[in-house]
């Protein structure tokens, strides 16, 4: 394209978006609010970067992903409408189809895909690679894929996300719903130039309606008024019994000698849409009556499956005891674990008063320095960190509770639990 030959119908950016826009850093991981402008501003980017200079010249390859085909269809439109004129003469290409735009003669495009995971990017390459809600993808969509294919042409990335809610986080492919905020962090940390962060809240975007964003504002909770809108990542609610800078305090690499190990068992509540998952936690005890959490074996699946697991576990860490929480299932728990491995210790706990009253002597354990994690364990830690007694109790963390119980209480709370052993 000849300088001056078509106009490039670029929107107005705000200053948060210019400063992403023509950031230099390889890496760039963005942090904004719903509204904030956030995917018109990496169109921005995407179409500066594709056309190159003036000549046309340093025209880069340019691949958008985005879990959602609305997602991507917002993406789509605003690359449309900045380089309508030329797409409307034939000197860019378009297919719809593919979400393509591609200077005729050159490898310099524009492709936009959906992107739950690493299978969708795969077989692809790009100069400049953009995820786009990249706290609702499973983290293999960058380390797998994304970071390989842009080794060949030393190629730049960016990141954009809005804090995981409670609402958002039931509909990540995330391993680790935690992945982008730790992201941001360890960007944040970074002194080499190599990487940059940006954090804005939604207000900060002058081209939305305030009145609107008000609106929307009173029908959020305090908490989700924080991540969806201010964009703060905020993994411990006030109120939440465990503190990830005491379970990280108390970190080990290794347990010493233990005296006794159990496998404690939460099974899904049948009835419950929230509650699919088995909690299947291994924990054990040393001489000196410090617990240690050995591994969080949680699985989606049958009855028969999860008992198949806690089995397996049992072998593998000689336990004394599996202990299972029959408040759903009664006998059927212990009925189903025999029956993948008869001669199981066995002992069923059944509670008698509420979840939280039964949890906070194990997290004043943690308080005092008395319980150890052996690795880390991101999806029961950010349980553990994310619960507010009052709240539905997530099943992992039920299983650690039962499991710490057994191994440092004992019956000194009898009140808050009913052994009954087999």
């Amino acid at each position: 394209m000849a300088p001056g030959e078509l106009v490039i119908h670029e929107r107005t950016l705000h200053p948060n978006q210019t400063a992403f826009v023509e950031s230099a850093a390889k890496r760039i991981v963005i942090r904004a609010g719903r509204r904030g402008g956030k995917t018109v501003g990496v169109a921005c980017r995407a179409v500066r970067r594709f056309l190159g200079d003036e000549n046309g010249a340093g025209r880069r390859r340019q691949l958008y992903a985005a879990p959602t085909q609305e997602q991507v269809d917002a993406f789509w439109y605003e690359c449309k409408r900045a380089l309508d004129e030329p797409i409307r003469a034939g000197v860019i290409r378009k297919n719809e189809s593919l979400h393509l735009l591609e200077v005729p003669g050159t490898r310099a495009r524009i492709r936009a895909k959906t992107a739950w995971n690493a299978d969708t990017l795969r077989g692809d390459y790009a100069d400049d690679l953009y995820l786009d809600e990249w706290q609702l993808m499973d983290e293999s969509a960058w380390g797998l894929v994304g970071a390989p294919m842009l080794m060949d042409n030393d190629g730049d990335a960016v990141f954009i996300y809005t804090p995981l809610t409670l609402r958002t986080r039931s509909v990540s492919k995330a391993r680790d719903p935690q992945h982008a905020a730790k992201m941001f962090k360890a960007a944040q940390a970074d002194t080499s130039g190599r990487w940059a962060t940006f954090h804005f809240a939604s207000h900060e975007n002058p081209f939305i309606s305030q009145q609107a964003l008000e609106d929307i504002s009173r029908d959020l909770s305090s908490m989700a008024y924080r991540q969806e809108i201010l964009a703060e990542d905020v993994d411990e609610p006030p109120g939440a019994l465990w503190k990830r800078d005491i379970i990280d305090a108390g970190r080990v690499e290794k347990a010493p000698a233990l005296v006794r190990v159990v496998v404690a068992v939460d099974p899904a509540a049948t009835g419950r849409a929230d509650s699919d998952e088995t909690g299947i936690v291994v924990a054990g005890v040393d001489a000196e009556g410090r617990g240690y959490v050995l591994k969080d074996a949680s699985m989606r699946g049958s009855p028969s499956a999860w008992a198949a697991a806690v089995a397996r576990e049992y072998e593998a860490w000689q336990a004394d005891r599996v202990v299972a929480e029959v408040n759903n299932g009664g006998d059927m728990v212990e009925q189903t674990v025999r029956g993948v491995e008869e001669g199981i210790s066995y002992r069923a706990v059944r509670a008698s008063r509420g979840k939280d009253v039964r949890a906070e002597p194990v997290s004043a354990r943690y308080e005092r320095g008395l319980v150890h994690h052996v690795g880390a364990f991101n999806e029961l830690e950010d349980q553990m960190c994310g619960w507010v007694p009052g709240q539905r109790s997530p099943d992992r963390m039920d299983a650690l509770v039962w499991a710490l119980t057994d191994l440092m209480l004992g019956t000194e709370n009898p009140d808050n639990y009913v052994f009954a052993v087999a």
